[in-house]
């Protein structure tokens, strides 16, 4: 079986590193100096992934894509995957909607799972789990962080993937579900103090339901994003003073850069509940840092290589696969929670 991991980035690397005990990997990337720890593990491809037929030519060989890339380029690989009839695990949180592609993916004959990361990833099987379990659900709440474990001031966050894609999270619209009906909000708008798993933070709510507003029955629906208190304030500022606007943003990220790039151990949050009737399933997870990866590496890039282990054997159905459908399985969600566990990765299930 014949891997190639596009993206040598901290999530692409720990795949790329993952996979290579079991598989025969190949990497792809533009930057010499981040395929260079690879070498030793997979086959390298220093190439610039920006350019349509540069991905073409990239996976032709292959029998599975994951693609580690950044949000902005996730829609031109799925596109590329579907015309080379590859099979993909993205992970790249693109932007655009992944179900229109859904017919095309069919005739394609290949097996395309959306949103395989942490969230949106994991948070969306254990919704599917609950509501294979629970039937329509009344309410679902997904709270998720990415956060260090010691921020610094004035901006008390660190930067854990791409700043960009940070930001766009204080940008894009919010998504949720609302009695019944499709809504959409300033992210900013809504900043709320919580309390999980001992920990006093903030929250505000992002567009991270993705294919759950197509696939789970629920009258209320959101994902909230948490950090440090502080934070959230100081950047609905920056937004509200335009500092994002995109004449802007170029200058403004140089500014803000250094204050969240340092060197800090970081730590991953989720509490994802679920009701109906008065029923209430929750399931909390918590990580961090570790063996040189950051957290936010580790639930991201280890529930991708979960996917694409059960991808391999023959468990996923072929088509167009949002994350939520892997929770459905019984079999499949214990097979990624067992995996997750066995790397250091705190998951329980209660009964609120």
């Amino acid at each position: 079986m014949r891997i190639i991991v596009l993206g040598a980035g901290r999530v692409g690397s720990l795949v790329a590193l993952e996979l290579s005990k079991l598989y025969d990997v190949s990497v792809a990337d533009k930057s010499e100096k981040s395929l260079e720890p690879l070498k030793q593990v997979a086959s390298v491809l220093n190439v610039d992934l920006s350019r349509q037929d540069n991905i073409l030519e990239a996976v032709k060989r292959f029998d599975i894509v994951v693609n580690a890339l950044p949000g902005s380029l996730g829609y031109n690989v799925l596109q590329a995957c579907i015309k080379m009839r590859k099979d993909l695990v993205d992970i790249s949180f693109m932007p655009e909607d992944p179900i229109p592609l859904r017919e095309a993916v069919e005739k394609a004959g290949v097996t395309i799972v959306v949103d395989a990361g942490f969230a949106p990833g994991f948070s969306n099987m254990v919704v599917g789990r609950i509501q294979s379990e629970l039937g329509d659900l009344d309410n679902v709440e997904v709270n998720v962080g990415g956060l260090p474990k010691e921020p610094k001031p004035p901006l008390y966050h660190a930067v854990l993937f791409s700043l960009t894609d940070l930001i766009d999270e204080y940008l894009r619209p919010a998504r949720i579900v609302k009695d019944g009906a499709l809504v959409s909000i300033d992210p900013l708008s809504v900043i709320e103090r919580v309390r999980i798993l001992g920990f006093d933070l903030e929250r505000f709510p992002t567009d991270g339901l993705r294919t759950m507003l197509h696939t789970i029955r629920a009258k209320n629906m959101v994902e909230y994003t948490l950090r440090w208190p502080g934070h959230l304030m100081r950047m609905k500022v920056l937004k509200e003073l335009g500092f994002f606007d995109s004449k802007h943003l170029g200058r403004t990220l140089e500014i803000i850069a250094p204050h969240m790039t340092y060197e800090v151990a970081d730590m991953s949050i989720m509490e994802v509940l679920g009701e109906t009737g008065g029923e209430v399933i929750r399931y909390v997870l918590y990580d961090e840092a570790s063996e040189g990866h950051t957290s936010m590496a580790r639930v991201t890039g280890f529930t991708a290589v979960e996917v694409t282990k059960l991808l391999v054997k023959g468990s996923i159905p072929s088509g167009l696969v949002p994350p939520e459908l892997l929770g459905v399985d019984r079999r499949v969600f214990e097979s990624i929670v067992d995996g997750l566990r066995s790397k250091g990765i705190k998951i329980e299930r209660l009964l609120k």
